[in-house]
């Protein structure tokens, strides 16, 4: 038998670190817009050429080059707007090294992984832990030309990551490729023009404590209203001093409203982001600020009412209730959402199933929710899995990373902790172990719900396996209780239930001697007269 991997212990995931909240920009002006739109385009440009003297320094970047491009900037805008601008840059160009950072590390295992195969003889079988050879020649022939592609890519990207050289499209580099099929997207060119030079603009400040609202450049007073400094290009459209305009729209954040207004009449930081979604035709502001992050709670009070499990899968969460010593209490819950279509809409539909999630968890009274600490970054190319180009989508429209940070998200504001456990082997021991016993006439357990009980016996500290292996000796329980969720201190574990004064149970036989006493003969000498009721 292999040896299994190291499982790694449970821990408790931290909450949210910041919160950010948005809103519509209802009844702006015809003028209103006009004045957005050349505010965007205008910054948008002086971000895109920040953004290509950034990437031009690469490696060699330093304090003072940055102060020489935000002192360019703030000349065409203003030293808030430059400011904003020069950090929005650095946070894209950081985005950039990493994503190009797991692309190395993506081609090297996939160049491991062919040359490993490509060694061996054609048709031999794999194992678990190595795949074998290819089936036919004819695969092994293409696999070995694309092991060359890979390596010239690999070598390729290594250059570039070495120089500092990094590729960043403002605007997306799907829509740009889209621009070159639009029938397929489908879009028209007038479409897609408009989506691009909205993408492209810039129109978000940070927030500053100790300023008016918390935010000099975009400033949205606690009754509603909004205004915004102008660069200095456009400041004669201005309607307000100090070069001012002031838009018609009144904002209100229905959520988090109250925190927010808190905020801004402290004169805390808040930072704005206006932007424009062409497909609805609407304009949205996004108010988000730092917050502290919440003290963990310890590992036993977040599981000393018991834990639900939840099984992450492609179209639901498959969640069972533990109690404290780890047996699957109640009914298993199935939570389906639907990731199709547009991604607002996938984000709806995951924020709805996490919402009925947690206000199961609250009715159940539970204080802790065990999830499984996912990540397919490594695990799904093709190199990897061969032929199984199903299972590679599948675990390519898994949205582990939204899903996890959307929960804790959510589960902060509720005060249900998050116990991210080791995801090794959860679903095939749970299928093992927990399958079958938990099917009934009734009931058929599946192998996800099956995975949840695994999941939340991990978080527990308690084995999978339901029991442990009898001694022997013989089959008695000579040396030790073998149910491994039941506490040793816990009284008559092993012996007969306890006679209980009390009405009459199917598990405790009646007292034979006062039944016998109050029971009616059945002799003839015995029978009661209808008389004695008069």
């Amino acid at each position: 038998m292999a040896d299994l991997r190291r499982i790694a212990a449970p821990f408790v995931a931290p909450g949210p670190s910041g919160v950010a909240v948005r809103t519509r920009l209802k009844d702006l002006t015809p003028e209103d817009e006009t004045v957005l739109r050349w505010v965007g385009a205008h910054l948008g440009s002086l971000a895109s050429k920040d953004l290509k003297a950034r990437c031009a320094d690469g490696l060699e970047h330093s304090t003072e080059s940055w102060a020489a491009r935000k002192g360019d900037l703030t000349a065409q805008s203003s030293s808030r707007w430059a400011g904003s601008i020069t950090r929005a840059t650095h946070d894209q160009w950081a985005l950039a090294r990493r994503g190009q950072a797991a692309h190395v590390q993506s081609l090297e295992a996939g160049i491991t992984t062919i040359r490993h195969r490509l060694s061996l003889p054609v048709g031999q079988k794999g194992t678990k832990r190595a795949p074998g050879g290819y089936r036919s020649a004819h695969e092994w022939f293409n696999k070995a030309r694309r092991l060359h592609v890979l390596e010239d890519r690999f070598e390729q990207v290594r250059a570039d990551r070495e120089a500092g050289r990094v590729h960043v499209v403002r605007g997306g580099k799907h829509l740009l490729g889209a621009r070159h099929h639009l029938d397929k997207a489908p879009l028209t060119e007038a479409d897609w023009r408009e989506r691009w030079e909205a993408g492209r603009w810039f129109l978000q400040a940070d927030g500053e404590s100790g300023k008016r609202f918390g935010n000099e450049t975009i400033r949205i007073t606690p009754e509603g209203g909004v205004s915004i400094k102008l660069p200095a290009p456009l400041a004669d459209l201005a309607n307000a001093k100090h070069g001012r305009y002031v838009l018609a729209a009144q904002v209100r954040f229905p959520h988090r409203g109250q925190e927010w207004a808190d905020r801004a009449e402290a004169n805390r930081a808040v930072a704005y982001r206006i932007h424009y979604d062409t497909g609805r035709g609407r304009w949205y502001v996004t108010a988000s600020w730092q917050i502290p992050v919440s003290r963990t709670i310890p590992m036993t009070a977040a599981l000393a009412h018991g834990v639900i499990g939840v099984d992450m899968n492609a179209n639901h969460l498959a969640a069972w209730r533990l109690d404290a010593h780890g047996n699957p209490t109640g009914k298993p819950r199935r939570f389906l959402f639907d990731l199709t279509g547009s991604a607002q809409h996938r984000d709806a539909q995951v924020r709805h199933a996490l919402t009925r999630l947690l206000n199961w968890a609250k009715t159940c009274g539970v204080k802790a929710i065990a999830v499984e600490d996912l990540d397919f970054q490594a695990e799904k190319t093709r190199e990897k899995h061969g032929r199984k180009r199903r299972f590679r989508h599948l675990i390519s429209g898994m949205p582990t990373g939204k899903l996890r940070a959307r929960l804790t998200s959510m589960a902060d504001a509720t005060g249900i902790a998050i116990i991210a456990v080791d995801p090794a082997y959860t679903s095939k021991w749970g299928a093992q172990h927990w399958q079958k016993p938990m099917t009934g006439p009734t009931r058929k357990t599946t192998r996800h719900d099956a995975a949840s009980i695994a999941i939340g016996r991990r978080a527990q500290g308690h084995p999978i396996r339901r029991r442990t292996t009898p001694p022997r000796a013989h089959q008695s329980d000579v040396y030790g209780h073998r149910t491994v969720q039941a506490d040793r201190r816990v009284p008559g574990r092993e012996g007969p239930r306890p006679r209980i004064p009390g009405p009459r149970t199917r598990s405790v036989p009646p007292d034979a001697a006062s039944t016998r006493a109050t029971r009616t003969p059945n002799t003839v000498r015995g029978v009661r007269s209808e008389q004695e009721w008069i």
